[in-house]
């Protein structure tokens, strides 16, 4: 690889797909050579984690019709779909718009999606039922979205806006999400922050949230860049990731521009600034597959949807290590917390991307799909993700993580 010569290429790499996949690749040519230093690599073994996929598929979606793995999975938790519900009293307004306030929704309620932990639960009002992990987050956001709580017009609360957001204390996200001390949630201070941070973002970056810094917005600017009606994946990333960079937590930069969720590990090793980054941007990318529906709603079709990579978090990579495709180097590894930047978490985030890649294309086999018909996003719902909660609860009571982790409710 050609070293960066400046900070600029450096950072417009690390906020690429092809950056992910080239240094997870790295990180899984050590392991496929027996020296990663955490994780030994069973690839026998993927065959039949990738039937054990192809059964979840099969068992929750009979017809193969799998949507794509977004957040507005999660609204329709409990198989009453929230969104739906909501729609009808938007029939005045017009198909941007509607296109807009997904994108309020989306954007707020995907960044307050990191673990919750596993003591905490949201309370439904309207149909009493209780949700926890990610659709008790979904709900809880939707319900404090449909409050008008990320949004300064009282007479226009379905949006998201800097003025509502640069102020949002942890008070008030507390409330929303039901916290007490019989109910924490994991990183509630750190979720906040995050939101405050948003609402400087939108603020910093005119050209892509308007005049109004309003999230919404966003859509008008990929609208503008969708050429005849289509617009690439990797672009809705890359507005993402330019747009959000500032609100990440202190982690790694270069020439002071925050990377976000970008981490080190030792198998990395480049003649520039970029020496031993490992990039993975997974909720920037969770976000990016969320806005796919709502740009294609409003008539812009979505292209090269798998360049976008797996989703590196514990499902998806818990999944690996329960069914043996991962076996932990060190006997420890499985009974210690680990904070998410220590380098056993970055390996298995690094293994888990390019492992997502490959039993893609073992479940397509098992299922007679080509990847065009089934790309990754629906080969993550139906599927990875799905299979990495079932085969965690068939192992360990409650269904946690194999790996115990320290979030500040900003990664996973």
């Amino acid at each position: 690889m050609t070293p960066f010569a400046d900070n600029r290429s450096a950072i417009a790499y690390l906020r690429s797909p092809t950056a992910i996949r080239e240094r997870c690749g790295i990180v899984f040519a050590a392991a496929e050579a027996g020296r990663a230093p955490h994780f030994v690599l069973r690839l026998d073994r993927l065959p039949d984690a990738a039937r054990y996929v192809a059964r979840t598929i099969r068992g929750a979606y009979p017809t193969l019709a799998v949507p794509y793995h977004s957040r507005w999975r999660h609204f329709a938790a409990g198989g009453r779909d929230r969104w739906a519900a909501l729609a009808p009293r938007l029939r005045d307004h017009s198909r941007d718009e509607i296109a807009r306030i997904r994108f309020d929704l989306a954007v707020t309620s995907v960044l307050l999606d990191a673990g919750a932990g596993e003591a905490w639960s949201y309370l439904e009002a309207e149909t009493g039922e209780r949700l926890a992990r990610s659709e008790g987050l979904a709900i809880a956001s939707f319900d404090m979205f449909v409050a008008g709580a990320f949004s300064a017009d009282r007479n226009d609360p379905w949006r998201a806006d800097a003025t509502a957001l640069r102020v949002l204390g942890e008070p008030t996200l507390a409330a929303g999400f039901q916290v007490t001390a019989g109910n924490p949630l994991v990183g509630l201070s750190g979720r906040a922050a995050l939101l405050r941070r948003l609402g400087e973002a939108l603020v910093d970056n005119r050209e892509l949230f308007g005049e109004a810094a309003r999230i919404g917005s966003l859509f008008d600017y990929l609208a503008r860049r969708a050429g005849g009606g289509a617009l690439q994946a990797a672009e809705i990333l890359d507005a993402v990731l330019r747009g959000f960079s500032s609100i990440w937590p202190g982690r790694e930069s270069i020439g002071g521009v925050n990377l976000g969720d970008v981490w080190r590990h030792s198998a990395i090793h480049t003649a520039d600034r970029t020496d031993g980054l490992v990039p993975f941007h997974k909720l920037s990318q969770w976000l990016s597959y969320s806005l796919v529906e709502p740009l294609e709603d409003a008539g812009i079709r979505v292209t090269g949807l798998d360049r976008l990579t797996g989703l590196p978090e514990y499902r998806n990579g818990g999944l690996f290590i329960d069914s043996g495709v991962l076996e932990p180097r060190h006997g420890d590894l499985l009974g210690t917390r680990h904070a998410v930047g220590s380098e056993p978490v970055v390996e298995w985030r690094a293994l888990t991307v390019i492992l997502l890649d490959r039993i893609a294309d073992l479940v397509r086999a098992e299922l007679g799909l080509s990847a065009e018909h089934f790309p990754l996003a629906k080969i993550l719902e139906g599927g990875t993700w799905t299979a990495g909660r079932f085969i965690a609860r068939e192992r360990r009571p409650g269904g946690p993580p194999p790996i115990t982790l320290d979030s500040d409710g900003t990664v996973f």
